[in-house]
């Protein structure tokens, strides 16, 4: 019955509002954000928990200000995936702006592969519609598998919409489909700031071990891709920010593992800066360090 629910909400939000004025529509995400905030249900919980991590010495206050506005950066995400399917391409192109996005266009312009890693900041959906379209880069992502299975074929084919190519996350088959774009000179793109798997690799992540997902480091690894941390995040304007970090090199010496669980702490510490910068564009809700899981987290 809660998924059932889950997949009815996000329906309502797909059909609906979509359909409102543009001011309207961002209005109902601040109040939304506002209700769910003040609720202080598990996830603003949770929310707070990690907040405390990325500033640490905050007062409580100071962290139900933080976790406020992460609500509404948050709600502000989903409004505006609602309504992506109908902005036009200039709505979209007019609404992403990419600090140097030639490192990603001119390592595909030597045929090499483009492996783009990114936290939960901002709204990745956007800055994948904008590099679908405005920058003509079609590529391939991964999703994780949601119950019920309607509301998983929702999301993928919103994705797809976009223009990306959406394989699930559960299976192998899902790394030798992103290898062989890779080798092809293409683009992938992965959330990789949270390990679904149980499996991934421990890091350092302000100050505290938790896990992330060994798959960019992999697939560059293999693949001979170039492997880009991005952060992102909202300003006073209506525009999203993304940058495109340094690449992250295959060191020299180590075991594949070495190198790659090296490689991945890298992408942890570019991530940790650029969500430092703007903690309250980092939408993560769940329990992400180790402790926390070992515990329960915050419910």
């Amino acid at each position: 019955m809660r998924e059932q629910l889950a997949d009815t909400l996000y329906g309502l939000g797909w059909s609906s509002v979509k359909r409102l004025p543009e001011p309207a529509a961002a209005a109902l995400g601040r109040a939304t954000a506002d209700a769910a905030w003040r609720r202080r249900g598990r996830g603003v919980r949770q929310l707070e928990a990690n907040l405390a991590r990325v500033r640490p010495g905050s007062t409580a206050d100071e962290l139900r200000e933080l976790s406020r506005a992460g609500m509404r950066s948050y709600l502000r995400y989903w409004v505006e995936s609602f309504r992506l399917p109908v902005w036009s391409e200039d709505r979209v192109r007019t609404g992403v702006h990419v600090h140097e996005m030639s490192r990603v266009t001119d390592t595909v312009a030597q045929g090499r592969g483009v492996v783009l890693a990114l936290p939960h900041m901002g709204n990745w959906d956007l800055a994948g519609a904008w590099l679908a379209g405005a920058a003509d880069l079609p590529f391939t992502t991964v999703a994780e598998r949601l119950r019920p299975e309607t509301l998983y074929d929702r999301f993928v084919a919103y994705r797809e919409g976009l223009g990306m190519e959406v394989l699930p996350h559960t299976g192998g088959s899902a790394f030798g489909t992103l290898a062989r774009r890779l080798r092809a000179g293409g683009v992938v793109a992965l959330v990789a700031d949270r390990d679904l798997s149980a499996s991934g690799v421990e890091v350092d992540f302000f100050g505290e071990p938790t896990r992330m997902p060994a798959g960019p480091a992999l697939l560059a690894q293999q693949t001979g891709a170039a492997l880009f941390p991005v952060t992102l995040w909202y300003d006073t304007t209506p525009v999203l920010q993304v940058r495109v970090h340094d690449p992250v090199e295959v060191p020299d010496e180590g075991t594949r593992a070495q190198r790659g669980a090296a490689m991945t702490q890298r992408l942890a510490d570019e991530f940790a800066a650029g969500i430092a910068r703007h903690p309250e564009d980092w939408h993560m809700l769940q329990r992400l360090w180790l402790s926390d899981l070992a515990r329960g987290g915050t419910a």
